[in-house]
């Protein structure tokens, strides 16, 4: 998950694994595999930077039980 924060100051948390895309338009629009679009705050170069972050933690994340 990750989180974004919405235009009116609420922050959200998201699946970053449901992102499709992101988008300067000029407000940043999220738009999951559901179809669902976001508007937020975050520019998309952050939004992009926070998804790679997620998916970094995954991979260095150890296996249960070492």
């Amino acid at each position: 998950m990750i989180r974004v924060t919405r235009m009116d100051g609420t922050e959200l948390l998201i699946n970053a694994q449901l992102v499709e895309m992101v988008e300067s338009v000029p407000d940043t629009v999220i738009t999951l595999t559901t179809g669902r679009k976001l508007v937020v705050q975050e520019d998309a170069e952050e939004v992009a930077r926070r998804i790679l972050d997620y998916h970094r933690s995954i991979v260095r994340r150890p296996e249960a039980g070492q």
